[in-house]
């Protein structure tokens, strides 16, 4: 990787998303590089750090995601090639708005944050709804959605309280601070890459068909050791890209969850079937996906199902080590082999 690409890849906002391939993308890079291609389909976008990739590489990248929040980030970040949060726009978002409806400080309180940083959030969604650019408005919410990651004690919302608290810099700073810093991050991460970029909201099952040179799968792993469950881990920050107006939070919860988001792709009873239709449905693409040792289908499976579809299909390993479980099962196998299986014709 050339200089060049890799500063501009670093550019593109840390997170500790679940899955994120972040800490692969020269690995994935080192492998993809050569591939012949202009056109790209990130299916499974989630953090929009891969997409980013192919399009500081130069590539018209496509993506989709079924979550709302990594819709937004790929909006703000892939098929945004132009547009940023002027000094204007940040006074706008960060002034009093007494409109506001209060839903969070009401919905949440005592939760995941102060009675400070929830007003917080309320005025700030209020002022992000009067930016009439779709663009700014998705920078603002990705901004806004990353300050509450950042914020948060491992960054998830599948606890109540502050029992994580490991003293960090980023739980000592005010939800404002890292709205602050998270915007003046996704404003430097916008570029122009010369193609028309788009980014889809939807099951991938339902995407139009298109005439994609590659597409890259990331999806949920079907793991017999961790769960993947978006929904339960980030559903605070997904029903804050609409102001929970695309989901019904379940208030018999005490985390004020919404029901889980469903794929295929999460259970063993429909997995298989999952990647059967899928690989049917881009078969005149070259396939790349992304997969762990710990997951199903097997290794030896991924390659029986690839080669039905593709007369060449080759496997490159990186080892690969998860931060994420607090299980004492989970972390006996979170050290994993992390696989690119990319199908040729």
């Amino acid at each position: 990787m050339n200089e060049k690409l890799n500063e501009k890849i670093d550019l593109f906002p840390r997170t500790r998303f679940m899955g994120s391939k972040q800490k692969l993308l020269r690995f994935i890079y080192e492998n993809v590089s050569d591939i012949k291609g202009e056109k790209v389909l990130d299916a499974f976008s989630g953090s929009g750090c891969v997409s980013y990739l192919f399009k500081a590489m130069g590539k018209e990248v496509e993506t989709n995601d079924f979550l709302k929040y990594s819709f937004v980030i790929a909006l703000a970040t892939i098929e945004n090639n132009y547009y940023k949060l002027s000094q204007n726009d940040i006074k706008l978002l960060l002034k009093d708005n007494k409109s506001h409806e209060g839903f969070i400080s009401r919905t949440f309180e005592g939760l995941y944050f102060t009675d400070i940083d929830n007003l917080f959030l309320d005025q700030t969604y209020a002022n992000i709804e009067l930016l009439e650019n779709p663009y700014k408005k998705a920078l603002a919410l990705a901004s806004l959605a990353r300050a509450c990651v950042k914020k948060r004690p491992r960054g998830i919302f599948t606890y109540v309280g502050m029992r994580y608290d490991d003293g960090r810099n980023d739980i000592k700073l005010s939800m404002k601070e890292h709205f602050k810093k998270s915007i003046a991050q996704f404003n430097s991460c916008v570029f122009d890459n010369g193609r028309k970029n788009r980014a889809f909201n939807k099951d991938i099952f339902n995407l139009d068909d298109a005439d994609y040179d590659i597409v890259y799968f990331d999806p949920p792993y079907c793991s017999l050791y961790s769960d993947n469950d978006y929904s339960r881990r980030y559903h605070f920050v997904e029903g804050l890209m609409s102001n929970w107006e695309h989901v019904k939070i379940n208030p018999k919860t005490k985390t004020k969850k919404f029901s889980r988001f469903l794929s295929p792709f999460d259970s063993k009873q429909s997995v298989y079937d999952a990647f059967e239709r899928i690989f049917k449905k881009f078969e005149d693409s070259v396939l790349i996906v992304s997969y762990s040792s710990n997951s199903l289908p097997t290794f030896e499976e991924m390659i029986e199902i690839m080669k039905k579809y593709k007369s060449k299909v080759v496997v490159e390993e990186f080892n690969h080590k998860y931060s994420f479980g607090n299980q004492k099962n989970d972390l006996e196998n979170n050290t994993v082999k992390e696989y690119l299986f990319i199908g040729k014709d």
